[in-house]
């Protein structure tokens, strides 16, 4: 996850008093884990990774081995539990389960496609006290429905927003960006602004296939360019109004450069202080600070790799399996610099994205060190002449600069 909001307002504060860093002795935490607890759900969508369906899935883990699992991520530092599914508030014992992991410490949060919550169910998640719930909207209306393929999912899920916040329980609305919903962008960042929802996650588009070929040009290509441009833009005003609002993107690590390169021209007196708290954050985290148990146990680098299973936490504990690098596409993605090749391993911002989605580029080229196909910035803006020497960057063009600049 890239936390635009969080690294454009470090950029803003560049003047302030250096952040203190954490003591490069003391042990470092596990990795945020997303936790499918459960396949079934009441939805049918489009776009669903885990293949659910409003059926029990068998070999699921019991509530005694999730609380054995919940101990051993415990003491292996893991700092938060993202509780999914299918539909997490399908599984019987969850509200259990969410108590015993806020009693533990952990950050919990829950994430819900938000049509089974009415009022009653919002009174038993606000006193449960989640840290966060995130709620998928799709679009506006029909086309949130037609993903769903559920008449009214729509006006269900917006209503749970509503019940959690009036609830005071920090909620979000998530964003998976493609060719049929991309023109809901804007109208669903500004929902959430005026409903003051806390925070906004663009999931991004993926254009598998398309590799290095007109990526210059592209409609495609430009269509995640105008929806960074605009994410950014409102993240700066969002800031310079002291709205308690974060935008987050997902699934695109290219991100981190093309803030860095928009700061160039808009914000250059803040650019050392963005590349370094970018550096610092380091790109993509699957295999490393994001880690995925799916609802039978078995563990994955993070929710995209379930076709790619490291071990079972039935049968091993998670924090031996994590640590385990005999797997190579674990000890691939542990390495930094990773291994990448084509572009991404001659791009200037390698340190910044990591590589950006090794899973893309499995699934595209069948080779996971390949580069990934949906970076969506020139040869020329990460560095490269055609013949892959070096060159000297110019800025982009896309942003109204002036604009922004009268926000500082």
């Amino acid at each position: 996850m890239f936390r635009l909001s969080h690294h454009l307002r470090e950029a803003l504060d560049h003047g302030a008093a250096p952040k203190r860093h954490l003591d490069p002795t003391r042990p470092k935490p596990g990795p945020v884990v997303i936790w499918n607890l459960v396949r079934r759900c009441n939805l049918t969508c489009r776009h669903c990774y885990s293949i659910s369906g409003d059926v029990d899935f068998p070999r699921e883990l019991t509530t005694a081995q999730v609380e054995t699992v919940m101990d051993d991520l415990k003491a292996f530092r893991v700092p938060v539990l993202i509780l999914s599914g299918g539909e997490p508030l399908l599984r019987p014992d969850i509200f259990e389960i969410s108590r015993r992991s806020k009693a533990m410490g952990f950050f919990t949060a829950l994430s819900t496609n938000g049509t089974l919550i009415d009022a009653a169910m919002a009174d038993r998640i606000a006193e449960i006290g989640y840290d966060y719930v995130g709620i998928s909207l799709d679009g506006i209306g029909a086309t949130h429905d037609a993903f769903r393929r559920m008449d009214g999912a729509y006006d269900k899920a917006l209503a749970a927003l509503r019940l959690l916040r009036d609830r005071n329980v920090k909620v979000g609305v998530r964003f998976t960006m493609t060719a049929e919903n991309q023109q809901h962008l804007a109208e669903l960042v500004d929902l959430c602004r005026r409903e003051k929802f806390a925070k906004f996650y663009l999931s991004h588009l993926v254009y598998a296939g398309r590799g290095n070929k007109n990526r210059a040009t592209d409609a495609e290509w430009e269509t995640t360019r105008r929806a960074m441009d605009f994410l950014i833009s409102t993240a700066l005003l969002s800031i310079t109004r002291g709205e308690d609002f974060e935008i987050v993107t997902g699934n695109n690590d290219a991100d981190a450069a093309y803030l860095l390169r928009w700061a160039e021209i808009v914000l250059p007196q803040a650019v050392e202080t963005l590349r370094a708290s970018l550096a610092a954050w380091g790109g993509n985290s699957s295999g490393l600070n994001v880690a995925n148990i799916d609802n039978e146990g078995r563990v994955h680098p993070d929710t995209m790799w379930w076709h790619h299973a490291l071990g079972n936490v039935k049968e091993r504990p998670f924090s031996e399996i994590w640590m385990d690098t005999s797997d190579p596409i674990m000890a691939g993605l542990k390495q930094r610099p990773r291994p990448v090749k084509g572009r991404c391993a001659e791009c200037q911002y390698l340190s910044l994205c990591s590589g950006n989605t090794r899973v893309r580029a499995l699934q595209v080229t069948g080779d996971p060190w390949a580069e990934d196909p949906g970076c969506y910035l020139t040869d020329a803006e990460i560095g490269l002449a055609e013949d892959g020497t070096r060159v000297t960057v110019t800025p982009f063009r896309g942003v109204n600069h002036d604009r922004r600049s009268r926000l500082l």
